[in-house]
């Protein structure tokens, strides 16, 4: 690769982290709106054991949902590990861990632990954005390891 390659190569990996790093303060603050913009219009969250949430205003509509307002109000961390991040082009495929972390009387606890597979693609401007993003819980199924072997 030239020298140029590699430095798009670098920006590229660390504009998709800084991206996916957005989420979890968004979430947990309630910006609904903006957590929606991390992805593309037609974006779909797969939040497995909850709902698919397709397009934007359904990306939104569930971080505004009931059961989300409900666990934010009571105190809520949501936490992403760093992303493995492959490029392919103007695609990329990010897999980390998210953890979500809930108040219980005066003590946090681990509520959710899931493989997280992020799908993003770079747009016309060069802005880069999630097209899916699937999580699944790890509670032993396949589908979850699936998630976490595919970066071998």
């Amino acid at each position: 690769m030239t020298i140029e390659e590699r430095l798009q190569r670098l920006e590229d990996i660390e504009a998709i982290r800084n991206l996916i790093s957005r989420y979890s303060p968004l979430t947990d603050s309630g910006q609904a709106e903006a957590v929606a913009r991390i992805w593309t219009e037609d974006g779909e969250y797969d939040i497995g054991g909850f709902t698919v949430a397709k397009g934007r205003a359904a990306i939104s509509a569930a971080i505004n949902s009931e059961p989300h307002r409900n666990l934010m109000e009571s105190g809520s961390a949501h936490v992403l590990s760093s992303p493995h991040i492959e490029l392919n082009g103007d695609n990329a495929v990010a897999t980390c861990f998210s953890i979500l972390f809930r108040r219980q009387s005066e003590a946090f606890e681990t509520y959710r632990v899931a493989a997280s597979r992020w799908e993003l693609v770079r747009q016309a401007d060069g802005e880069w954005l999630a097209t899916k993003r699937i999580n699944r819980l790890l509670d032993g199924s396949d589908e979850a390891r699936q998630i976490l072997a595919a970066i071998a």
